[in-house]
């Protein structure tokens, strides 16, 4: 009889939990409206509230970059650079709340170039960027350059400030010609001999962007890299661009999610047609989802890599990624892909621990400032890329 009663309780137990663990990711999965309305959705706002917060508490706001500056002092920079495109998308979509989302923009663009003024750019790049001689002389980071420019631009974009005219001309200028300056790549270094797709993308979008802001036009570079690109920088066995690469064109990393899904972002707007491609082809090799919950793989299952500071820890099996299922969702939403933009949200708010505060900011325990701000721009993205229409060479 106890044999029987055992079996029945573990049928029963197997029983619900068939029916029970297919259905789960309906609790935590955000509805059709949040991710497709105009204007800024509950989600968004909270987020942005906690980030206009910590700009306005200079307290607040330097112990949290002090305590990101630990792990990667990149978090730091980037987490500045999503925070004003997310911020820029907003005033877009609530004029209203513009001139407060403006000021923050601002004092975010002051208090960085104040520190690349003081501290130069290796203040927000890793400690290996002084290991070895860089090949371009004198020494600049791609990586920082490109991310100011597209923040100059971005704000320009939404309110002209003739003021950042000059900066951002100046460094449409170095980029341009030091991306030129290697016909092999047509890409600039971001650390010593070491260039990076997400940052070479990140600086032809802020090229794109400063031609409409400063009345300029490199639509004969941009269309010249993205078809180098085609020949030189994609990974035979997916289609997809690698991620990292010498001036010469020799592979050092070959596709990975925390890269590409920023990086077809934006190059949107330099090439639709190519980036959708990557897109799809990104979303069939790194894109998952179980059981109605998405995550993203950091590397396909052709190229074997081990994880790093910019994909996070890998959860065993699945592969699963946090840089890349973060960046997934920008990706997702860059185009259009809401039944994937809505599996990874299911997943965050499943197991990365959304916590409110008392002024109803959003933040997530599991992530960082970088990882909110990302997630903040996939939910506000789509006003300023809709100002440039993407052209194709």
């Amino acid at each position: 009889m106890r044999v029987k009663k055992l079996g029945l309780l573990v049928l029963s137990i197997a029983l619900a939990t068939t029916i029970w663990l297919p259905t789960l990711h309906v609790l935590f999965r955000p509805n059709e409206e949040e991710l497709t309305q105009e204007g800024v959705s509950p989600r968004a706002r909270a987020l942005a509230t906690r980030h206009l917060g910590l700009w306005e508490d200079a307290g607040a706001l330097s112990s949290t970059l002090k305590q990101m500056r630990v792990n990667n002092p990149e978090w730091d920079f980037m987490g500045r650079t999503f925070l004003v495109l997310a911020l820029a998308n907003m005033a877009e979509r609530d004029p209203e709340s513009r001139p407060r989302l403006l000021a923050v923009i601002d004092r975010i663009v002051a208090d960085t170039l104040r520190l690349e003024r003081e501290r130069g750019q290796p203040y927000f790049l890793m400690s290996y960027a002084s290991h070895r001689p860089w090949v371009a002389q004198p020494p600049r980071s791609l990586f920082v350059d490109g991310e100011i420019a597209l923040m100059l631009a971005a704000r320009c974009l939404v309110e002209d400030r003739p003021d950042y005219h000059a900066g951002l001309a100046d460094r449409v200028r170095v980029m341009s010609a030091r991306m030129q300056a290697n016909p092999k790549t047509l890409s600039a270094e971001s650390y010593p001999d070491e260039c990076w797709a997400f940052c070479n993308a990140v600086a032809l979008a802020a090229i794109r962007i400063g031609d409409r802001v400063l009345g300029q036009d490199h639509s004969a570079f941009l269309a010249a890299w993205i078809s180098n690109a085609k020949q030189n920088l994609v990974h035979k066995e997916t289609g997809l661009l690698v991620s990292k690469y010498t001036l010469s064109g020799e592979v050092g990393d070959g596709p990975e999610g925390s890269s590409i899904w920023m990086a077809l972002h934006c190059l949107w707007i330099v090439d639709e047609a190519f980036a959708r491609d990557q897109y799809e082809r990104a979303r069939l090799e790194l894109g998952k989802t179980l059981l109605g919950f998405g995550y993203a793989r950091e590397w396909p299952v052709s190229w074997a890599n081990h994880s790093d500071v910019d994909s996070g820890p890998i959860v065993p099996y699945l592969e699963a990624s946090a840089g890349s299922s973060g960046l997934a969702l920008l990706g997702a939403a860059t185009a259009g892909d809401r039944d994937y933009q809505a599996s990874l949200i299911a997943s965050l708010d499943l197991a990365a621990f959304p916590l409110t505060d008392s002024q109803g900011g959003l933040r997530y325990g599991a992530g960082s400032q970088v990882g909110d701000a990302v997630l903040l721009y996939s939910l506000v993205c789509g006003p300023l890329w809709e100002k440039l229409p993407a052209k194709s060479p």
